[in-house]
């Protein structure tokens, strides 16, 4: 099983190298980058639908909207009738999981017309992949992370309500802690022109 981290691809593209030494350096790194897309693009599963990041946006939240009031009606009756300043209130937060799935199409779009490499990387994902990644590698976290829900919902919600989406579908996911100092992701371009340098170089 492969490790992207979707924070570091330098670390993915040393480990797509390690497990397929003839591939070419820049080949590696368009993977590498490729890979990643998979993860920071993925779908959005919820209910047995899968929805595109960003395209299908508003309609994910729309759809949740009726389970995100259900939820908020259990908290709201589960509030002492009077509160005063002695009141203890319970802060933990309910958290509602959605799905996540790799985007094969958005790391092929990037491949263009390498089909070998589209190869690659369907088996890679078929293989098992682990992402490592913070909140704000995820564009689904990102979006729900920052979602008016009390627009989209028409009403207001707990702030209580967690959302958190989890790769769930051939894939696994392990989020960094937000102690750890955030690095800087490079661009696939960076990381394919480095590859590109180290061939020359070598060559």
């Amino acid at each position: 099983m492969i490790i992207c981290n979707l924070t570091k691809l330098e670390s993915a593209v040393d480990q797509i190298r390690k497990t397929h030494p003839k591939l070419l350096a820049a080949d590696a790194a368009l993977v590498a980058s490729a890979l990643s897309l998979t993860g920071r693009h993925a779908k959005a599963v919820y209910e047995g639908q899968y929805f595109i990041w960003p395209n299908d946006n508003e309609k994910l939240m729309v759809s949740m909207s009726a389970h995100l009031h259900s939820i908020n009606a259990v908290i709201v009756e589960s509030l002492p009738k009077k509160i005063t300043k002695n009141t203890i209130l319970d802060d933990e937060p309910v958290v509602v999981n959605i799905g996540l799935a790799p985007n094969l199409a958005a790391g092929e779009e990037l491949l263009n017309t390498r089909e070998d490499l589209k190869t690659m990387l369907s088996d890679i994902l078929q293989a098992g992949v682990e992402f490592s990644y913070s909140s704000a590698d995820i564009g689904w976290q990102w979006a729900l992370d920052r979602a008016n829900w009390n627009t989209i919902s028409d009403g207001d919600l707990s702030r209580r309500i967690k959302i958190k989406a989890l790769f769930t579908e051939g894939a696994v996911g392990s989020e960094q802690g937000t102690t750890t100092k955030k690095r800087t992701a490079k661009k696939a371009e960076d990381v394919v022109a480095a590859a590109v340098e180290e061939e020359v170089v070598a060559g």
